[in-house]
């Protein structure tokens, strides 16, 4: 059986910005018959992240991500059908997903590698199982949860950069819905700000690109931070952090401003800022969310619920096509998404 594949076909090297051109779209032959342990399945949708910068690269700076190779098949989140199998843990027609799917249209897997999808979780919205109910959905709230320090009636500020992506839009409601008593949200476009205060519900919005930060964040947050969500790190990060209160807390999710220059996951701070920690005690601890699986379980319930109340909002950038990869991680690096960026690859 024919497939199509997306693979690597170039570095942007380590300072350069991620272009479309540096994959490739290819067919290859998939095997006729499946090993005892095996599935074959059907790609209908996979995930486009900003870890994904490092993986670009020959070196990512994490033990545990490995780099991807020069023309080899890309991989990362999905979701996809089973159209048969060899395990016994799953049939022909059993929605599955995992965070290596191979960036091809059809698949052959390792059933141990896969996790069951229920789509009544997500109300039949598979797509969701890889961003608000899924490891995006989990990052935030675990994000909160275990590094925010949220109690409800303590009239705290929470502050979410790249507040419009795939975490950020997310770990505002959530930060909201755990207790915060204001919610302010930076990113980078007039409508990401309009749609994280009338639709995602966030007090208020800041556009980095236009005026002056530090002095939006001191109107809209008149008694300063008490919560940083920080998914950019840079200049943004520094201006926030001058701005938390004694005793305050910093959720390190993502750098993805740094990402082009260095690449490290989370870079050192300026000495000035790493003083600003230790003088006010400003707790500062990169999340994991892979260090808290015992969680997910419990962690997919309560973000579904939240989901079929209504209480958290859901937004997605889709691109259609195996073979636009990387038309999505272009877009994605240049902030063209709002919420989850997706790529629709069957129905």
């Amino acid at each position: 059986m024919r497939v199509q594949r997306v693979v690597l076909n170039s570095r942007p090297g380590i300072h350069g910005t991620p272009v479309a051109e540096n994959f490739r779209t290819e067919e290859v032959d998939l095997p006729d018959k499946l090993n005892a342990g095996q599935v074959k399945a059907r790609t209908l949708y996979l995930s486009v992240d900003a870890y994904m910068r490092l993986r670009i690269n020959d070196y990512t700076g994490i033990d545990f991500m490995k780099p991807w190779q020069l023309s080899e098949v890309l991989d990362g989140g999905g979701v996809g059908i089973v159209e048969e199998s060899q395990h016994t843990n799953w049939a022909k027609g059993n929605y599955v997903t995992s965070f290596n799917w191979p960036w091809q249209t059809k698949a052959i897997l390792e059933g141990n590698t896969l996790e069951k999808v229920d789509p009544q979780l997500a109300d039949g919205h598979l797509s969701y199982f890889l961003g608000a109910i899924g490891i995006m959905g989990l990052t935030s709230l675990l994000g909160i949860k275990e590094k925010g320090h949220i109690s409800t009636g303590s009239n705290q500020t929470l502050v979410v950069s790249g507040a419009a992506g795939a975490c950020g839009s997310l770990a505002g409601q959530i930060g909201r819905l755990e207790g915060c008593s204001r919610v302010v949200g930076i990113c980078g476009t007039d409508e990401k700000c309009s749609i994280l205060v009338s639709e995602l519900g966030f007090d208020a919005a800041i556009n980095y690109k236009k005026g002056n930060v530090a002095e939006e964040l001191r109107k809209v947050c008149p008694s300063g931070v008490d919560v940083y969500f920080d998914n950019v790190g840079g200049d943004i990060s520094d201006t926030v952090i001058r701005q938390m209160n004694q005793n305050s807390h910093i959720i390190l999710c993502g750098q993805i401003s740094q990402y082009n220059d260095n690449m490290t996951p989370f870079p050192t701070l300026l000495p000035e800022v790493e003083s600003i920690l230790k003088t006010k005690n400003i707790t500062r601890e990169a999340f994991g969310v892979l260090e808290h699986k015992d969680k997910f379980e419990s962690g997919i319930l309560q973000l579904s619920q939240w989901f079929k109340e209504g209480k958290l909002k859901v937004r997605e950038t889709v691109i259609n096509g195996l073979e636009n990869m990387g038309v999505a991680f272009e877009s994605l690096m240049k902030g063209g998404n709002i919420g989850k960026q997706i790529v629709r690859i069957s129905e």
